[in-house]
């Protein structure tokens, strides 16, 4: 069993991996085997995700890209594979926020935040798709999602409509490629301090309420994302598809 977990020999593509989530992600696949390509939007930022990655051991690729800038994605891909000749994991992490009432929201504030999330993780899962993991018949794909892919939340609403409509997305397209060997799922993380939430966890009254709402009486720490990420990464998640996994101390 322990074996379905390995990822030794496999290629993981994690976008937004210059911070947060995405150095968490990036670390447990290359701890578990993987070799990671990383993106963002500059070079710089994947400075210490490199560092990290090749201090376990493992190869990493950082890659510049912008999930809103469609014409950047294909050569990310192009340059991954030109690389390490495969893609085998995508995980879609990129992401950002606004936060203003519905009423004060503006037409740029959407399309940010839903072009950022969204059609972003859309678009690069069908390049990658396309461009590998159909080839291969084997591919795992982890949209990264939060506690706003099922529920509301005030404040916002751009947000809570990309993240809910990468769950459908992320049902449609585990339908469609499911025959081609390819699992999509959705991880959903809880509470967990990045730089998008660090002036929330400024607020002590704000901690205290939310830490009193989860069973396990704590938000989030870095490593309570990795067993889920390299299980929906690995072979033992073979029969898993189209699913939405919340890791949020319940």
């Amino acid at each position: 069993m322990a074996g379905q977990f390995d990822l030794t020999g496999r290629v993981a593509l994690v976008t937004g991996g210059s911070r947060g989530l995405g150095q968490y992600f990036s670390r447990a696949l290359a701890r578990a085997g993987a070799d990671v390509a990383i993106t963002s939007r500059t070079l710089e930022a994947l400075e210490q995700t490199r560092k990290e990655i090749e201090a376990i051991g493992r190869t990493a690729l950082p890659c510049v890209l912008d999930t809103r800038k469609i014409e950047t994605i294909q050569p990310m891909v192009d340059q991954v594979l030109h690389r390490f000749g495969r893609i085998d994991i995508l995980v879609n992490n990129a992401g950002c926020n606004i936060r203003k009432p519905a009423v004060d929201m503006t037409p740029e504030d959407w399309d940010i935040v839903v072009e950022t999330i969204l059609r972003g993780a859309f678009f690069v899962s069908t390049a990658v798709a396309r461009s590998a993991m159909i080839a291969q018949k084997w591919g795992r794909i982890v949209n990264i999602g939060s506690g706003t892919s099922l529920f509301g939340m005030p404040g916002i609403s751009p947000y809570c409509a990309a993240r809910g409509g990468m769950t459908q997305m992320t049902k449609a397209l585990a339908a469609e490629w499911a025959p081609l060997g390819i699992t999509v799922n959705v991880l959903a993380p809880g509470w967990f301090k990045t730089p998008q939430t660090a002036i929330l966890y400024e607020d002590p009254e704000w901690v205290t309420n939310v830490v009193a709402k989860v069973p396990a009486g704590r938000t989030g720490l870095p490593n309570d994302m990795d067993g889920a990420v390299v299980f929906l990464g690995s072979d033992a998640a073979a029969y898993v598809t189209g699913q939405l996994l919340f890791v949020d101390g319940g």
